[in-house]
Protein backbone atom coordinates (compact mmCIF):
# COMPACT_ATOMS: atom_id res chain seq x y z
CA UNK A 1 0.00 0.00 0.00
CA UNK A 2 1.47 3.37 -0.89
CA UNK A 3 1.34 6.07 1.74
CA UNK A 4 0.86 9.68 0.88
CA UNK A 5 2.80 12.16 2.99
CA UNK A 6 0.40 14.91 4.17
CA UNK A 7 0.43 18.20 2.25
CA UNK A 8 0.93 21.02 4.75
CA UNK A 9 -0.43 23.67 2.39
CA UNK A 10 -3.69 21.75 2.07
CA UNK A 11 -4.00 21.62 5.88
CA UNK A 12 -2.97 25.08 7.02
CA UNK A 13 -2.58 28.67 5.84
CA UNK A 14 1.03 29.80 5.74
CA UNK A 15 1.70 32.93 7.81
CA UNK A 16 3.12 35.96 5.98
CA UNK A 17 6.80 36.67 6.82
CA UNK A 18 6.01 39.48 9.27
CA UNK A 19 3.39 37.50 11.19
CA UNK A 20 5.57 34.37 11.19
CA UNK A 21 8.41 36.43 12.58
CA UNK A 22 6.30 37.73 15.47
CA UNK A 23 5.25 34.12 16.25
CA UNK A 24 8.89 33.01 16.20
CA UNK A 25 9.60 35.67 18.81
CA UNK A 26 6.64 34.56 20.93
CA UNK A 27 7.78 30.94 20.81
CA UNK A 28 11.40 31.89 21.61
CA UNK A 29 10.08 33.90 24.58
CA UNK A 30 8.01 30.99 25.77
CA UNK A 31 11.11 28.79 25.64
CA UNK A 32 13.33 31.40 27.28
CA UNK A 33 15.70 31.62 24.33
CA UNK A 34 16.95 34.39 22.01
CA UNK A 35 17.36 32.20 18.98
CA UNK A 36 14.51 32.35 16.44
CA UNK A 37 15.35 29.17 14.48
CA UNK A 38 13.31 25.93 14.42
CA UNK A 39 12.67 25.10 18.09
CA UNK A 40 12.62 21.31 17.73
CA UNK A 41 15.07 18.60 18.82
CA UNK A 42 16.84 16.65 16.06
CA UNK A 43 17.90 13.01 16.49
CA UNK A 44 21.30 11.51 15.70
CA UNK A 45 21.75 8.38 13.59
CA UNK A 46 22.10 5.10 15.45
CA UNK A 47 25.54 3.50 15.43
CA UNK A 48 27.24 0.60 17.24
CA UNK A 49 28.28 2.72 20.23
CA UNK A 50 24.61 3.34 21.01
CA UNK A 51 24.12 -0.34 21.88
CA UNK A 52 26.05 0.43 25.09
CA UNK A 53 24.13 3.69 25.60
CA UNK A 54 20.80 1.77 25.65
CA UNK A 55 22.15 -0.30 28.55
CA UNK A 56 23.55 2.69 30.44
CA UNK A 57 20.42 4.87 30.48
CA UNK A 58 16.63 4.45 30.48
CA UNK A 59 15.34 4.94 26.92
CA UNK A 60 11.84 4.84 25.50
CA UNK A 61 11.27 3.63 21.96
CA UNK A 62 8.58 4.42 19.41
CA UNK A 63 8.23 3.71 15.72
CA UNK A 64 9.51 6.33 13.29
CA UNK A 65 6.58 7.33 11.12
CA UNK A 66 6.87 8.26 7.49
CA UNK A 67 5.09 11.57 8.04
CA UNK A 68 5.89 15.26 8.47
CA UNK A 69 7.58 16.45 11.63
CA UNK A 70 5.91 19.58 13.04
CA UNK A 71 5.60 21.32 16.36
CA UNK A 72 2.18 22.67 17.24
CA UNK A 73 1.84 26.05 18.94
CA UNK A 74 -1.35 26.81 20.88
CA UNK A 75 -1.35 30.61 20.65
CA UNK A 76 -3.50 33.44 21.95
CA UNK A 77 -5.92 34.82 19.39
CA UNK A 78 -7.99 37.95 19.79
CA UNK A 79 -10.09 37.47 22.97
CA UNK A 80 -12.85 39.66 21.47
CA UNK A 81 -13.09 37.65 18.24
CA UNK A 82 -14.50 34.25 17.24
CA UNK A 83 -11.04 32.76 17.74
CA UNK A 84 -9.53 33.55 21.14
CA UNK A 85 -7.36 30.41 20.71
CA UNK A 86 -5.38 29.76 17.52
CA UNK A 87 -3.17 26.85 16.49
CA UNK A 88 -0.10 26.87 14.28
CA UNK A 89 1.99 24.04 12.90
CA UNK A 90 5.72 24.83 12.76
CA UNK A 91 7.54 22.79 10.11
CA UNK A 92 11.24 22.00 9.73
CA UNK A 93 11.68 25.08 7.55
CA UNK A 94 10.38 27.09 10.54
CA UNK A 95 7.31 28.20 8.60
CA UNK A 96 4.09 28.71 10.56
CA UNK A 97 0.76 27.47 9.24
CA UNK A 98 -2.56 28.39 10.82
CA UNK A 99 -4.84 25.38 11.22
CA UNK A 100 -8.55 26.20 11.63
CA UNK A 101 -11.04 24.05 13.52
CA UNK A 102 -8.93 22.86 16.46
CA UNK A 103 -10.04 23.11 20.07
CA UNK A 104 -8.38 21.77 23.23
CA UNK A 105 -10.46 22.35 26.39
CA UNK A 106 -8.86 22.53 29.85
CA UNK A 107 -9.21 19.62 32.26
CA UNK A 108 -12.26 19.53 34.57
CA UNK A 109 -14.32 21.85 32.38
CA UNK A 110 -17.64 20.17 31.61
CA UNK A 111 -18.65 23.02 29.30
CA UNK A 112 -15.52 22.46 27.12
CA UNK A 113 -15.46 26.23 26.52
CA UNK A 114 -12.03 26.90 28.07
CA UNK A 115 -8.79 26.36 26.12
CA UNK A 116 -5.01 26.02 26.38
CA UNK A 117 -2.70 28.83 25.24
CA UNK A 118 1.09 29.34 25.48
CA UNK A 119 1.52 25.63 24.81
CA UNK A 120 4.02 23.90 22.52
CA UNK A 121 3.98 20.20 21.63
CA UNK A 122 6.16 18.14 19.31
CA UNK A 123 4.84 15.53 16.95
CA UNK A 124 4.25 14.47 13.37
CA UNK A 125 1.45 14.54 10.87
CA UNK A 126 0.58 11.24 9.24
CA UNK A 127 -2.01 10.08 6.78
CA UNK A 128 -3.50 6.84 8.06
CA UNK A 129 -4.90 4.64 5.29
CA UNK A 130 -7.16 1.79 6.34
CA UNK A 131 -7.99 -1.57 4.73
CA UNK A 132 -11.20 -0.16 3.20
CA UNK A 133 -9.26 2.66 1.54
CA UNK A 134 -10.49 5.43 3.84
CA UNK A 135 -7.95 7.93 5.11
CA UNK A 136 -7.60 9.84 8.36
CA UNK A 137 -5.15 12.66 8.96
CA UNK A 138 -3.58 12.44 12.43
CA UNK A 139 -1.16 14.47 14.49
CA UNK A 140 0.78 12.11 16.75
CA UNK A 141 2.32 13.84 19.76
CA UNK A 142 5.59 12.50 21.16
CA UNK A 143 6.70 15.35 23.44
CA UNK A 144 5.44 18.44 25.26
CA UNK A 145 7.78 21.43 25.74
CA UNK A 146 5.52 24.05 27.33
CA UNK A 147 2.05 23.67 28.84
CA UNK A 148 -0.06 26.75 29.63
CA UNK A 149 3.03 28.92 29.87
CA UNK A 150 4.92 26.47 32.14
CA UNK A 151 8.11 25.04 30.65
CA UNK A 152 8.33 21.25 30.99
CA UNK A 153 11.64 20.97 29.16
CA UNK A 154 13.62 20.04 32.26
CA UNK A 155 11.18 17.36 33.39
CA UNK A 156 11.80 13.73 32.43
CA UNK A 157 10.21 12.50 29.20
CA UNK A 158 7.62 10.33 30.97
CA UNK A 159 6.54 13.33 33.10
CA UNK A 160 6.30 15.61 30.05
CA UNK A 161 4.11 13.06 28.28
CA UNK A 162 2.01 12.39 31.38
CA UNK A 163 1.22 16.11 31.68
CA UNK A 164 0.21 16.24 28.04
CA UNK A 165 -2.05 13.18 28.28
CA UNK A 166 -3.68 14.30 31.52
CA UNK A 167 -4.15 18.01 30.80
CA UNK A 168 -4.62 18.12 27.02
CA UNK A 169 -5.48 14.73 25.56
CA UNK A 170 -7.92 13.47 28.18
CA UNK A 171 -10.28 16.51 28.07
CA UNK A 172 -9.92 16.60 24.24
CA UNK A 173 -11.00 12.95 23.93
CA UNK A 174 -13.77 13.41 26.46
CA UNK A 175 -15.16 16.34 24.41
CA UNK A 176 -15.27 14.26 21.20
CA UNK A 177 -16.88 11.35 23.02
CA UNK A 178 -19.62 13.72 24.11
CA UNK A 179 -19.93 15.46 20.73
CA UNK A 180 -18.89 12.85 18.12
CA UNK A 181 -20.63 14.82 15.36
CA UNK A 182 -17.96 17.55 15.81
CA UNK A 183 -15.22 15.21 14.60
CA UNK A 184 -15.91 15.99 10.98
CA UNK A 185 -15.05 19.67 11.51
CA UNK A 186 -11.52 19.14 12.83
CA UNK A 187 -8.53 19.47 10.51
CA UNK A 188 -6.97 16.29 11.95
CA UNK A 189 -7.28 13.97 14.95
CA UNK A 190 -4.72 14.33 17.76
CA UNK A 191 -3.32 11.26 19.52
CA UNK A 192 -0.25 10.45 21.57
CA UNK A 193 2.38 8.29 20.00
CA UNK A 194 2.58 4.73 21.27
CA UNK A 195 5.81 4.50 23.30
CA UNK A 196 7.44 1.41 24.85
CA UNK A 197 10.35 0.76 27.22
CA UNK A 198 13.50 0.30 25.14
CA UNK A 199 13.71 -3.39 26.06
CA UNK A 200 10.32 -3.93 24.39
CA UNK A 201 12.11 -3.90 21.02
CA UNK A 202 10.94 -7.35 19.97
CA UNK A 203 7.30 -6.35 20.43
CA UNK A 204 7.97 -3.22 18.32
CA UNK A 205 9.30 -5.35 15.44
CA UNK A 206 6.82 -8.20 15.74
CA UNK A 207 3.57 -6.32 16.46
CA UNK A 208 3.68 -2.54 16.24
CA UNK A 209 5.75 -1.97 13.09
CA UNK A 210 3.84 -4.47 10.88
CA UNK A 211 0.59 -2.78 11.95
CA UNK A 212 1.73 0.82 11.35
CA UNK A 213 3.43 -0.14 8.08
CA UNK A 214 0.01 -1.00 6.71
CA UNK A 215 -1.59 2.18 8.05
CA UNK A 216 0.92 5.00 7.54
CA UNK A 217 4.29 3.57 6.64
CA UNK A 218 7.32 3.25 8.90
CA UNK A 219 10.97 3.99 8.41
CA UNK A 220 12.63 2.80 11.60
CA UNK A 221 12.65 3.46 15.34
CA UNK A 222 13.31 6.45 17.59
CA UNK A 223 14.91 5.92 21.00
CA UNK A 224 14.53 8.88 23.40
CA UNK A 225 16.31 9.12 26.74
CA UNK A 226 13.89 9.28 29.68
CA UNK A 227 16.01 11.35 32.05
CA UNK A 228 17.54 14.07 29.85
CA UNK A 229 15.78 17.43 29.31
CA UNK A 230 14.23 18.40 25.97
CA UNK A 231 17.08 19.82 23.92
CA UNK A 232 16.53 22.15 20.96
CA UNK A 233 18.85 21.35 18.03
CA UNK A 234 20.85 18.13 17.71
CA UNK A 235 20.20 15.92 20.71
CA UNK A 236 22.71 13.11 21.28
CA UNK A 237 20.07 11.38 23.43
CA UNK A 238 17.50 10.91 20.67
CA UNK A 239 18.63 8.05 18.46
CA UNK A 240 17.18 7.38 15.04
CA UNK A 241 17.55 3.75 13.97
CA UNK A 242 16.85 2.61 10.44
CA UNK A 243 17.53 -0.75 8.83
CA UNK A 244 21.08 -0.40 7.39
CA UNK A 245 19.71 -0.52 3.83
CA UNK A 246 17.36 2.38 4.55
CA UNK A 247 19.78 4.95 5.95
CA UNK A 248 19.51 8.02 3.77
CA UNK A 249 21.13 11.44 3.33
CA UNK A 250 19.53 14.67 2.13
CA UNK A 251 21.76 16.35 -0.48
CA UNK A 252 21.48 19.52 -2.49
CA UNK A 253 21.42 18.38 -6.12
CA UNK A 254 22.83 20.43 -8.96
CA UNK A 255 22.42 19.26 -12.54
CA UNK A 256 25.10 19.43 -15.22
CA UNK A 257 23.93 18.84 -18.79
CA UNK A 258 26.28 18.03 -21.68
CA UNK A 259 27.17 21.05 -23.83
CA UNK A 260 26.54 20.72 -27.56
CA UNK A 261 28.37 22.56 -30.33
CA UNK A 262 25.89 24.00 -32.86
CA UNK A 263 25.54 21.88 -36.03
CA UNK A 264 24.41 23.10 -39.48
CA UNK A 265 20.71 22.78 -38.56
CA UNK A 266 21.27 24.90 -35.44
CA UNK A 267 23.14 27.51 -37.46
CA UNK A 268 20.26 27.62 -39.95
CA UNK A 269 18.05 28.42 -36.91
CA UNK A 270 20.45 31.21 -35.92
CA UNK A 271 22.05 29.28 -33.00
CA UNK A 272 25.78 29.96 -33.08
CA UNK A 273 26.87 29.47 -29.45
CA UNK A 274 27.38 26.12 -27.65
CA UNK A 275 24.27 25.20 -25.60
CA UNK A 276 23.15 22.72 -22.90
CA UNK A 277 21.42 19.58 -24.14
CA UNK A 278 18.42 19.39 -21.82
CA UNK A 279 17.19 16.19 -23.48
CA UNK A 280 20.27 14.27 -22.35
CA UNK A 281 20.80 12.50 -19.04
CA UNK A 282 22.52 15.04 -16.75
CA UNK A 283 25.26 14.48 -14.20
CA UNK A 284 23.52 14.82 -10.83
CA UNK A 285 26.05 16.43 -8.50
CA UNK A 286 25.40 16.00 -4.77
CA UNK A 287 26.43 18.58 -2.17
CA UNK A 288 26.39 18.59 1.64
CA UNK A 289 26.19 21.71 3.75
CA UNK A 290 29.23 23.16 5.57
CA UNK A 291 27.74 26.49 6.70
CA UNK A 292 24.69 28.40 5.56
CA UNK A 293 25.12 28.94 1.81
CA UNK A 294 28.41 27.03 1.79
CA UNK A 295 28.48 23.54 0.32
CA UNK A 296 30.93 20.74 -0.31
CA UNK A 297 30.75 18.51 -3.39
CA UNK A 298 30.11 15.01 -2.08
CA UNK A 299 29.64 12.84 -5.13
CA UNK A 300 27.16 12.03 -7.86
CA UNK A 301 23.75 10.40 -7.88
CA UNK A 302 23.51 7.37 -10.16
CA UNK A 303 20.37 7.61 -12.25
CA UNK A 304 18.89 5.43 -15.01
CA UNK A 305 17.13 6.94 -18.07
CA UNK A 306 13.79 5.64 -16.73
CA UNK A 307 14.38 7.21 -13.30
CA UNK A 308 15.27 10.49 -15.01
CA UNK A 309 12.02 10.37 -17.01
CA UNK A 310 10.08 9.76 -13.78
CA UNK A 311 11.81 12.71 -12.13
CA UNK A 312 11.03 15.02 -15.05
CA UNK A 313 7.42 13.84 -15.02
CA UNK A 314 7.04 15.37 -11.53
CA UNK A 315 7.15 18.78 -13.24
CA UNK A 316 8.96 20.51 -10.37
CA UNK A 317 12.32 22.35 -10.44
CA UNK A 318 15.04 19.71 -10.02
CA UNK A 319 18.19 21.80 -10.24
CA UNK A 320 19.21 23.00 -6.76
CA UNK A 321 16.54 20.81 -5.11
CA UNK A 322 16.97 18.73 -1.93
CA UNK A 323 17.03 15.00 -2.70
CA UNK A 324 17.03 12.12 -0.23
CA UNK A 325 19.40 9.36 -1.38
CA UNK A 326 20.29 5.86 -0.25
CA UNK A 327 23.38 3.76 -0.97
CA UNK A 328 22.76 0.72 -3.17
CA UNK A 329 24.68 -2.61 -2.85
CA UNK A 330 27.21 -1.26 -5.42
CA UNK A 331 27.83 1.71 -3.09
CA UNK A 332 26.19 4.16 -5.52
CA UNK A 333 23.94 6.98 -4.27
CA UNK A 334 20.41 6.49 -5.62
CA UNK A 335 17.30 8.65 -5.61
CA UNK A 336 14.77 7.95 -2.83
CA UNK A 337 12.53 11.06 -2.86
CA UNK A 338 12.45 14.84 -3.22
CA UNK A 339 12.46 16.69 0.11
CA UNK A 340 10.43 19.81 -0.58
CA UNK A 341 9.66 19.94 3.16
CA UNK A 342 13.31 20.71 3.87
CA UNK A 343 15.06 24.01 3.23
CA UNK A 344 18.57 22.60 3.05
CA UNK A 345 20.89 19.64 2.63
CA UNK A 346 22.17 17.71 5.64
CA UNK A 347 25.14 19.28 7.39
CA UNK A 348 28.45 17.47 6.88
CA UNK A 349 28.44 16.41 10.58
CA UNK A 350 25.06 14.67 10.08
CA UNK A 351 26.33 13.08 6.87
CA UNK A 352 29.33 11.63 8.71
CA UNK A 353 27.04 10.13 11.37
CA UNK A 354 24.75 8.57 8.75
CA UNK A 355 27.78 7.12 6.94
CA UNK A 356 28.89 5.66 10.28
CA UNK A 357 25.41 4.09 10.67
CA UNK A 358 25.64 2.62 7.18
CA UNK A 359 29.11 1.19 7.88
CA UNK A 360 28.10 -0.06 11.35
CA UNK A 361 24.90 -1.61 10.06
CA UNK A 362 23.13 -2.31 13.39
CA UNK A 363 20.37 -4.72 12.36
CA UNK A 364 16.96 -5.60 13.76
CA UNK A 365 18.44 -8.88 15.05
CA UNK A 366 21.25 -7.01 16.84
CA UNK A 367 18.66 -4.93 18.71
CA UNK A 368 16.43 -7.91 19.57
CA UNK A 369 19.46 -9.87 20.86
CA UNK A 370 20.36 -6.96 23.13
CA UNK A 371 16.87 -6.55 24.66
CA UNK A 372 17.43 -8.89 27.67
CA UNK A 373 20.65 -7.04 28.63
CA UNK A 374 18.86 -3.69 28.35
CA UNK A 375 16.06 -4.97 30.57
CA UNK A 376 18.46 -6.33 33.22
CA UNK A 377 20.35 -3.01 33.36
CA UNK A 378 17.08 -1.04 33.56
CA UNK A 379 15.69 -3.19 36.42
CA UNK A 380 18.99 -2.90 38.30
CA UNK A 381 18.87 0.93 38.07
CA UNK A 382 15.25 0.86 39.21
CA UNK A 383 16.11 -1.29 42.24
CA UNK A 384 19.01 1.00 43.16
CA UNK A 385 16.81 4.08 42.85
CA UNK A 386 14.14 2.65 45.13
CA UNK A 387 16.81 1.60 47.71
CA UNK A 388 18.17 5.17 47.64
CA UNK A 389 14.63 6.45 48.09
CA UNK A 390 14.02 4.17 51.08
CA UNK A 391 17.33 5.36 52.64
CA UNK A 392 16.29 8.97 52.23
CA UNK A 393 12.91 8.36 53.84
CA UNK A 394 14.49 6.42 56.72
CA UNK A 395 16.99 9.24 57.37
CA UNK A 396 14.18 11.81 57.28
CA UNK A 397 12.18 9.80 59.84
CA UNK A 398 15.23 9.51 62.10
CA UNK A 399 15.82 13.30 62.15
CA UNK A 400 15.25 14.81 65.62
CA UNK A 401 12.30 17.24 65.68
CA UNK A 402 14.58 20.20 66.53
CA UNK A 403 16.45 19.75 63.26
CA UNK A 404 13.12 20.18 61.50
CA UNK A 405 13.09 23.92 62.13
CA UNK A 406 12.53 24.34 65.90
CA UNK A 407 9.46 22.18 66.06
CA UNK A 408 7.45 24.39 63.70
CA UNK A 409 6.89 21.47 61.37
CA UNK A 410 5.52 19.29 64.25
CA UNK A 411 3.10 21.97 65.28
CA UNK A 412 1.91 22.38 61.68
CA UNK A 413 1.28 18.66 61.39
CA UNK A 414 -0.74 18.58 64.64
Amino acid sequence: MSHSVPDLDAIGIKAEPELADSFRREVANLLGRNNLNFPGAQPVSFSRKHLTELQKEDYFVCEKTDGIRCLMYFARGDPESDSPEIHYLIDRKNDYRFVPGLHFPLANDDTYQSYHVDTLVDGELVNDTYEDGTQQLKYLVFDCLVLDGQSLMHRTLDKRLAYFKEKVLRPYNSMYRKFPEEKKHRAFAVEDKSTQFSYGIEMMFREIIPKVKRIHGNDGLIFTCRSTPYRIGTDEHILKWKPPTENTIDFRMRLEFPILEPDTDDEADGITEPYADYDALPICHLFTMLNSNEYRHFGEMYITPTEWDDLKAMRVPLDDSIVECFKDPQSRWRFHRLRDDKADANHISTVEKVLESIEDGVTEDDLIRLAPAIKTAWKKRQAMASTDDEDRKRKARAMPPAANGNGVKRKFEE
